[in-house]
């Protein structure tokens, strides 16, 4: 049980770590902006608690926020992606595998079904965070390029994250 608690703060601190002292300062024309951090949230328990998800889901973008002072922007989106990771979860549950234990993982769960739950939650995370920070929809095409475009990015190196560093 402690080892389980120890595991994910370590997650958390490198996570936090490695997206502000690396992805913050990649930038590609202002429209690349990947935000990795976002994966302490996705590979929590099945069976956490709503209230502790949610908690965590605000520490975490409580923590980008107090770095990059930016107001607030990184708690809400990441709030917003913790509100809806369960009923994600249910919608990609299938009956035989629906009594889940462990980390939605792609160890777990399979290259396909990883994908498709990363491609979304990454895109709710990222559409409350771009939108937010224009505060208008304006310009709402370019902000929606800007929220594909760092989807794939983020996604993408959520994905190869799960090949190098959290393989089995």
């Amino acid at each position: 049980m402690v080892k389980d608690y120890s595991k994910y703060v370590i997650l958390f601190i490198t996570l936090i770590t490695v997206q502000l002292l690396v992805f913050n300062n990649i930038q590609f024309s202002g429209y690349v902006n990947p935000y990795v951090y976002v994966l302490f949230i996705l590979l929590l328990p099945y069976k956490i608690s709503g209230w502790v998800l949610l908690v965590l889901g605000f520490i975490t973008g409580f923590s980008i926020d107090a770095f990059n002072n930016t107001l607030g922007m990184h708690s809400s989106a990441t709030l917003l992606m913790a509100f809806v990771r369960p009923y994600v979860l249910n919608r990609f549950a299938s009956r035989d595998n629906s009594d889940k234990t462990g980390i939605p993982n792609i160890a777990n769960n399979g290259f396909n079904w990883f994908v498709q739950y990363t491609i979304l939650m990454v895109l709710i995370h990222h559409f409350a965070l771009f939108y937010l920070e224009a505060f208008t929809f304006s310009h709402f095409f370019v902000t929606l390029g800007r929220t594909l475009l760092s989807t794939i990015f983020s996604s993408a190196v959520i994905i190869l994250s799960q090949f190098f560093v959290f393989r089995n």
